[in-house]
Parts: structure tokens; C-alpha cells; sequence
């Protein structure tokens, strides 16, 4: 019998073990550690290869991932301390993967997923240098046989800044790091967006690190193409200090007029108007959920936004204080919907940290969504399942804190399922806010 390959890439950023003090992009500390997730009732066999920034092959390492179950790589195996590059991760069964980034620890923590194929065009909807304390950084990995010849251009939502670009060769399975805030040709402040074109296709990572009075670091992954409709499954308003806020790109050839449809809020009364926004052919806009109609009320629900042309589009959540936390995660594609979804890490009362997964029926009717927790890698408790109704358009929230959990530490995975073939889109929010930092996280959980 021939068995299938599923290969996984992961843009590992600065991935160093975490006890060595490597400094890295912004005179930051980095480092990270991945979980792998086996989608499949057989046990997965795995390998895993890492490549240095040169295309060199720093290190690789072969592992097994139980039926269902998952595995997390932290610190990271095979690869010598201050290691700076990619990963491929490669098995006989379909897997799934996420990465978390650890930046002077407890300061910063973000989250993204692994990517499946790559593009030879990526979108990155938010770009940034010296904007109020915060800047950008990107990793660009080559998922092609060649050696990619890769051009990135800027382009600013303000006037000025134009037509700045970078080129570099990127070799087989390696990753380029690009860093906003030493390129002073983006000028003294920017704010926009940037393409990356190559031929060869290529995956990307954006990093958004907060270094003045706002310490925060904020993760998603590139765009390998737009839609008219983007699906946002959790927006927030003065939600114990937290809000969000969309960057949303138009990569149509023609303005696009948005609007920002909101759906139903689960935390009160109070019903948002829509927003609205035009936006130039390239260009970029933002709109925050903080201040103007959302005043003091309070709202969690999700959001459907549409176009004209199609859009590409980052949500931000955000609280800013003494200990201020940020995350990011990539709108959803409706074409990429289904009715399952991997979430590849979940926990609870793991070292403080704890998971919420929130979901979004993208489906024209009610459908219940069900959240089945895999084997517990850090003991005996086994969760019970969690389900809820949701109404066409409408987000639920499944916490991984009180209730069940209790003191209980979980550290494993999740499937979730929507009844009636019911398309869902779910990201993961990881929490610890007795950390002293911004140990906030979020990533995209895996539609298959």
C-alpha cells in the first residue's frame, strides 16, 4: 500500500531554545515551540526538518503522533541554540500545526498557523514603522523546489512612501526575515500594506511588536488570495478592557465600497450599526470597535465582511493598560469553509494559561456546533464534550476556565463539528493574564 504525504510548513520565525538569550529582530529575545495535531484514527509518523536562513538543513527529527491526539515541540528538538529559520513538517497522515512565538518572556507571545501550500503572490493587509511605538517584521518561507526570487512592495495608506520594494532570493523550505523598522526608505512613519511576489510559491508571517508605552506582540499569517465576503468570528467592544479592530485590504483592481455587517451580540442589548468604508484599489483601511457608537457598551459577536471587490482582512484584539495585551488573527475566506475544524492546541490551567475557542456559523440556518476534546497529554482528567445552537450569522464562545475545568490542568486538542453540513469558522484565544506581560495568542483553527 502507498501512503499519502502531508507536508506542513511552518515559518518558525527566530526559534531558538528557550533558555538561551539570542537577541532577534527589534533587539528582542525570541523563542518557540509548535503543536502537531493527527486529524486521523491511525497514529501519524512524522519528520520534521529545519532549514537555516541560507536554505542550509540545521537539524530534523522523526516522531509519532498518536490517533487523534497531539503533540507539542518546546523547546524546539535538533537544531543548535540560536537557531533562526523554518520548518517542514512532513507525515503519513493528515496533520495540522500551530506555532507559538515568545519574545522576552513573559513581554510578548503570538500564535499562527501552519500553512499547507504556498502562493507566488501573499497579501499582508497591515504593515507598519514607527507607528505610535509599534513596527513590523515578516518571515517569508519558500515552499517550492527552486530558489525563489521574491520582491516585496509597500504600499501606504497615508501619501507618500511610494513605490519601495525589497528583493531577495529565498532557497527550498528556508525563510527570509524583513524587518520594517530598519528600512528607512519606508520613511520616518508608515502605515499600509505589502505584496510579495515570487516565482516560486512562498508562505508568509507578519510579526507587529509594540515597543514603547504599548509592549505587545501581534501574529497572522500572509494571504494567498482575497474574497468578497471575510468571515470575522470573534469582534470585540469594552469587553473587560478588550476591543478589537479590522485592517482590511482591498486587492481588487477597481475602489471597493465595505461594509461591516455585525451579528448578534452575546454579552448585552446593545446592537451595533453597521460600518462602512471605501477603499482605493491596493489600499488599506482600518475600523476599530472602540470609541464613536460602541461608547461603553459591551459586545462579542463576529462580523461579515463584504465588497465589491475582494478583500483581505486582519482583526486585531487588543487591551491596553499597566500589562497591555494584543493578538491578531486573518478574516476567513467563506470558499474555504467546512463543517469541521481542527484546533490543534486547547488547554487549561496549564502554568496559568487557559483557551477559548469562539465560532462562527457561516451557515444560512441554526446549526449546533460540537467541540470534542482529544487525550490529555498532562494527566487523567478527560473534559467532557461541549455543544451549542447557534444562529445563522451568530458566534459562541467555549471557555476552557470555571465550570468543568476547575483546577483541572488539560493540555491536548479539539474537533469541532456543525450539524446539518453547516460551515463554521473558529479561532483560538490563549490567555494568561498572571504572566506580567502580554501572554495573549491566537490562531486560525484548520477548516479540513
Amino acid at each position: 500500500m502507498k501512503l499519502r504525504t502531508f507536508t506542513l510548513l511552518i515559518a518558525l520565525a527566530l526559534v531558538l531554545a528557550l533558555i538561551v538569550p539570542t537577541v532577534g529582530a527589534q533587539g528582542i529575545t525570541y523563542s518557540s515551540g509548535f503543536q502537531v495535531q493527527n486529524l486521523s484514527g491511525s497514529t501519524a509518523n512524522i519528520s520534521i526538518t529545519f532549514y537555516n536562513q541560507d536554505g542550509s538543513v540545521a537539524g530534523s527529527t522523526s516522531d509519532t503522533v498518536p490517533a487523534n491526539g497531539s503533540k507539542t515541540y518546546f523547546p524546539i528538538p535538533s537544531v543548535s541554540n540560536g537557531f533562526n529559520g523554518s520548518a517542514v513538517i512532513s507525515s503519513d497522515q493528515p496533520v495540522a500545526a500551530i506555532t507559538n512565538l515568545l519574545g522576552n518572556y513573559p513581554t510578548y507571545g503570538g500564535s499562527t498557523t501552519g500553512f499547507t501550500a504556498g502562493s507566488t503572490s501573499v497579501g499582508l493587509p497591515l504593515i507598519m514603522r514607527n507607528n505610535n511605538g509599534f513596527s513590523t517584521w515578516f518571515n517569508v518561507q519558500n515552499t517550492g523546489s527552486s530558489p525563489a526570487n521574491v520582491t516585496v512592495t509597500y504600499t501606504p495608506s497615508q501619501a507618500g512612501n511610494t513605490g519601495v520594494s525589497e528583493n531577495a532570493t529565498i532557497q527550498p523550505g528556508a525563510a527570509k526575515t524583513f524587518d520594517q523598522s530598519g528600512n528607512s526608505g519606508l520613511g520616518s512613519t508608515f502605515i499600509g500594506s505589502a505584496t510579495v511576489a515570487s516565482d516560486q510559491p512562498v508562505v508568509a508571517m507578519v510579526n507587529q511588536v509594540g515597543t514603547g508605552s504599548i509592549k505587545s506582540l501581534l501574529m497572522y499569517d500572509g494571504f494567498t488570495g482575497g474574497s468578497n465576503t471575510v468571515q470575522a468570528p470573534l469582534i470585540m467592544a469594552n469587553n473587560s478592557g478588550f476591543f478589537t479592530g479590522l485592517s482590511i485590504q482591498n486587492v481588487g483592481g477597481s475602489s471597493a465600497n465595505v461594509t461591516v455587517d455585525y451579528s448578534a451580540n452575546t454579552a448585552g442589548a446593545f446592537n451595533p450599526a453597521n460600518d462602512a468604508a471605501t477603499i482605493p484599489a491596493g489600499g488599506a483601511a482600518v475600523i476599530l470597535q472602540n470609541g464613536g457608537q460602541w461608547g461603553t457598551n459591551k459586545y462579542i459577536g463576529g462580523a461579515t465582511i463584504s465588497a465589491d471587490q475582494p478583500l483581505e482582512v486582519v482583526v486585531n484584539q487588543l487591551k491596553i493598560g499597566t500589562v497591555s495585551f494584543g493578538t491578531a488573527y486573518e478574516g476567513f475566506n467563506p470558499a474555504n469553509l467546512t463543517d469541521k475544524v481542527s484546533a490543534p492546541l486547547v488547554m487549561a490551567n496549564n502554568s496559568g494559561f487557559y483557551t477559548g475557542i469562539q465560532c462562527q456559523n457561516t451557515g444560512g440556518s441554526s446549526a449546533t456546533i460540537n467541540v470534542d476534546y482529544g487525550p490529555n497529554t498532562a494527566g487523567a482528567f478527560n473534559p467532557t464534550d461541549d455543544s451549542a445552537t447557534v444562529a445563522a450569522g451568530a458566534s459562541a464562545t467555549f471557555l476552557q476556565a470555571g465550570g468543568q475545568w476547575g483546577t483541572n490542568k488539560y493540555i491536548g486538542s479539539a474537533t469541532i463539528t456543525a450539524s446539518g453540513g453547516a460551515d463554521i469558522a473558529c479561532i483560538v484565544n490563549e490567555l494568561n493574564t498572571g504572566a506580567g506581560g502580554d501572554q495573549f495568542l491566537t490562531y486560525n483553527a484548520i477548516n479540513y
